[in-house]
């Protein structure tokens, strides 16, 4: 197995785990304001992130990193996160997913004039067919956009993106402890300084809630860090398309939120993309 294949199996665990997170991130949005949702995410993951750390190679390996990129990506988790929790509170798992996948575009963009990536015409074709795939979600009307919770995951999605690319950079010096821990903890101080005005008490009915996405989102800022830091980003951002298939399960599960045949044909349309970006990545290896 090469390293680009295990790097974009890794993204498919991270997108996993990541969907766990976000559905118990809408479920505390009902009682939390977006900001306080954000700060719990960072808070929850936080234990589990200093463990690993003290058990990978100590704390040293936590100053020597360049401070400007990770208060960056402190500043970048806060508004993609508070901004998702804004969003989710208002639409359907699924809807938020597919507004969101106009990042791995981003992505790839960036990845060129930024990383000096070069990115082939085939795999420009299958990012292409997957954004297609949202779009038939989205309907050629696309009204989803115009709604101020479109524009929030918009938002969410270009701090998203440019947060990946930073992830490259920080790799070729941060290790990925350092590029986890700090994310987190910044996340977590900066975020809980905008909630603190509003904060409210968490209920005992939520701990439990907080404990899953504490677990769920430290697995997968390990395995989106470890994707992006070993592999092209604009050959891993396309897999983030398969969140959808776990948006579609768990709003059913917990919401009984079905999708009609649109969303279900644009769903198939980006997850062939992904499955296309894998096989083409092991022909040419």
């Amino acid at each position: 197995m090469t390293s680009s294949v295990r790097g974009m199996l890794v993204m498919l665990v991270a997108v996993a785990m990541f969907a766990l997170m976000d559905t118990g991130m809408k479920l505390l949005a009902a009682h939390y304001p977006a900001t306080q949702v954000a700060a719990l995410r960072g808070l929850a993951s936080w234990p589990f992130v200093v463990v690993w750390v003290l058990l990978s190679g100590g704390p040293g390996q936590l100053l020597r990193v360049r401070w400007p990129l990770h208060l960056l990506r402190g500043v970048l988790a806060v508004v993609m996160l508070a901004t998702f929790a804004y969003a989710l509170k208002r639409l359907p798992l699924a809807e938020a997913y597919a507004l969101f996948f106009v990042a791995p575009l981003l992505v790839s963009a960036l990845a060129v004039p930024l990383l000096g990536e070069q990115v082939g015409w085939r795999r420009w074709c299958a990012i292409g067919v997957g954004l297609l795939g949202t779009v038939v979600i989205l309907r050629p009307s696309g009204q989803g956009l115009l709604s101020l919770s479109g524009l929030a995951v918009l938002a969410s999605a270009l701090a998203y993106a440019i947060g990946a690319i930073s992830v490259r950079v920080l790799g070729r010096s941060d290790t990925t402890q350092a590029m986890v821990f700090w994310m987190l903890s910044l996340l977590a101080l900066f975020a809980t300084i905008l909630a603190w005005p509003e904060w409210r008490a968490v209920r005992g009915e939520d701990v439990w809630l907080l404990a899953g996405v504490g677990v769920s989102g430290a697995a997968g800022q390990y395995c989106v860090t470890e994707a992006f830091r070993r592999t092209p980003a604009s050959l891993v951002a396309p897999l983030e398309y398969t969140a959808l298939v776990w948006a579609l399960g768990l709003d059913w599960l917990l919401w009984r939120t079905f999708p009609d045949a649109t969303t279900l044909l644009g769903a198939g349309i980006i997850v062939a993309s992904g499955l296309y970006l894998i096989r083409g990545e092991r022909r040419e290896t």
